[in-house]
This record gives C-alpha cells, structure tokens and sequence, in this order.
C-alpha cells in the first residue's frame, strides 16, 4: 500500500498521522508511506525521527479576523495545491490521509481532484475550519470523538474511530507503574499543562500544592513544561516556603519522559484539555480535572473537556474560574467519595477507544 500523509503544525496533528503509518507498516511490511507538511511546522522534525520522506509546500492558516495576510495566504493556495499535485504525481499514492492543520487542505483537496481516495481524521470534538471544507470533497471523515459530528453537515461518509493512542500507554500495567515510580499506598496526582507548559495554569496548581504540602495526603508529579516554565514553578514555590526536599512524595519535572508510566500510575490527573490527552486518558480510564486552553483555535478544548466531562470521566474547571480554591474543592470531592472515584474511572474507561488505529486502517482498507 503507498499512503502520503498530510497534516502539520501541531504534535495533536503529526503524531496521530504516524502512529497510523507505523501500524500500516506493521500490517503490510511492503508499504511505502510519505508526508506533506509545512517547513514551520513540528513535522520537520517529528517525521524524520520517525524514519519517513518527508515533502513540504508553502502554505498557511488563516486568521478569523480580516487582516492583509490573509489576504497574502489566500494568494499562496493555488501554488500550494500545484504543489501537491505534483507530489501526488510522483509518489501515485493508492490513499492520500490528512491529520489536521491548515496543510491538510490543499493536498486533500488536490487528491480529490485528481480521483485519489482520501480520509481525513479530526481529533477533536469541535472540528477545524480545514476539515469542514475538506468534508465534501474527501471520500470519508473519521472523528475522534463522537461530538464532532454533528459540526460536520456535509460528510459523504463520517465515522467514530477515535484518535490513535501510543502503544505504550495500553500496555503499561499499573503495579508496575507505581513500583517504578517509588510510590506509596497515597493516592497519586498526575499535573502537566502541555509540553511548552502553561504559566497561568502552573500558578495556579503551584499554590494549591503550597496550600496542602504539609498535609502529605497525595503524592504529586507535576510536569512544568520548557522554555522557563520549571524557573518560573521552582521560584513561586520558593516563594511560597516550600522546600521539595522536605515534602515527602512531590516531585516537579520540566519535561514528564515516561508518560506511559506516569499516567498508568495515576489515580487522577489534572491537565489541559488537548485531543491526544483525552483519548490517552479515556482509553485506560483515568479520571480528570480537565482546563482547556482558552487560547486555542474554536476554543476546541473546551468541547473536548465538555465532552469527557459529560460521560461522566471528568471535572472541567474554566481558566478564568481556575483558582487554588476551586482546584482544592474538586480534588477533596473526587478523593472523598470513593464511589465517585471508581465511577469517574468506569465513564472515562468507557468513553476510551484503544484500537482507533485498527479502525481507522480498517477505513483505509475499506475506501480502497
């Protein structure tokens, strides 16, 4: 099978993409996969670290405002589609696949002109504007959560696979966890606001954990996040007199490495809303505080965060409502009833699809 994949920008758009080329190449070992993206984007170096071609057109995104770059971007999208179609040309891939992000759009769309099969896959609960317009031209649209579709209107055909969970993340059992992790009979908490961290969500959870540090009921992983983020954290809590070193059983991390072994060990987590986070949590079913980012395209945090919340697998706390307060009073809640906890876990393990790559490869076989 030879499959060209395009999607960009974010780790939410490239790493689905991947994980769905190295289950392809674990299913028919003679396939030949490529990407498309963008020289801005993460995939420059996500793809290549993952061991495939990777080809790049010239394209960007779009304000929801009107300024005069859109007005430059609008320009770039016929190249942009020339460009794709030439690669489609040379590779002759059997399905063109998109993930997500603006440049999914011009090589979908230029698949589709030239009578290639297409899918695109939208992780979140309420989808992007590239999607949207993509879902007429392409043959199928697979969505992540079961939400989204109703924002999709004109979908030829639109599926429930759910977002690609890392192998890993389904085969790390729990007790080996917590003994790797040196972990005690109390319960553990699971913190980290994304990669890059988030500086109002991490002031917040640093003065809840100076609030209830001496009281030593939780053990407590928080993962701050780069580019200064750990500083930033290590000096508030200096600030507020707390001492690590003194404060058995919380730790801070710039970067949490072994997620797989952190989140099988958790008994909550307390997190931002991202579309990759919610399926890793659903599908071992963890319970959550979830904070979307107010800062992301369509506020789409928030519909994913509404959408565990409401199968009952989590608790969503607002930004603007985000407070040492109001973190504390929904912790106490979900550890002091325990059959609230296990209820919490059984809808989040509920809602969790751990073989969406199956199912999305079984849409690809289908199409084709």
């Amino acid at each position: 099978m030879k499959v060209l994949f395009a999607g960009g920008g974010t780790a939410g758009h490239i790493n689905p993409a991947i994980a769905v080329a190295n289950y392809i190449c674990g299913c028919e070992a003679v396939s030949k996969i490529k990407f498309v993206g963008t020289k801005e984007g993460l995939e420059t170096g996500l793809v290549p670290k993952s061991g495939y071609p990777l080809e790049l057109i010239k394209v960007h995104g779009f304000d929801r405002s009107l300024s005069p770059k859109n007005i430059k971007n609008l320009l770039e999208l016929p190249g942009a589609v020339h460009a794709a179609k030439k690669i489609i040309k040379e590779f002759q891939p059997d399905i063109v696949v998109g993930t997500g992000g603006y440049v999914s759009g011009p090589v979908l769309y230029a698949a589709a002109k030239c009578k290639i099969p297409t899918l695109i896959h939208e992780s979140n609960a309420f989808p992007g504007v590239t999607t949207k317009i993509l879902a007429k031209y392409v043959d199928t649209v697979a969505v992540g959560l079961a939400d989204a579709k109703q924002y999709i209107t004109q979908a030829k055909k639109i599926v429930v696979t759910g977002n690609p969970v890392r192998p890993s993340i389904l085969s790390t059992r729990r007790e080996n966890a917590r003994r790797l992790l040196k972990l005690d009979e109390r319960p553990f908490i699971l913190i980290f606001g994304g990669s890059l961290g988030a500086r109002d969500f991490n002031k917040t959870v640093v003065d809840w954990i100076s609030a209830i540090a001496e009281k030593n009921r939780y053990n407590i992983l928080m993962g701050t996040g780069k580019f200064h983020q750990y500083d930033d954290v290590m000096a508030r809590l200096k600030k507020n007199g707390i001492n690590l070193q003194k404060s058995a059983g919380i730790t801070v991390s710039e970067y949490i490495y072994d997620m797989d072994v952190a989140l099988a060990a958790a008994d909550l987590v307390i997190s931002r809303a991202g579309a990759s986070t919610l399926s890793e949590l659903t599908a071992i079913g963890r319970p959550a505080v979830l904070v979307p980012s107010p800062y992301v395209t369509g506020n789409h945090q928030e519909h994913n965060a509404r959408a565990i919340e409401s199968g009952g697998g989590a608790k969503v706390i607002l930004e603007k409502d985000f407070t040492p307060e109001a973190l504390s009073a929904a912790v106490d809640q979900i550890f002091g009833d325990h059959s609230k906890l296990a209820k919490m876990q059984e809808a989040s393990h509920k809602m969790g699809i751990p073989d969406a790559t199956e199912r999305i490869y079984q849409e690809i076989k289908a199409i084709l």
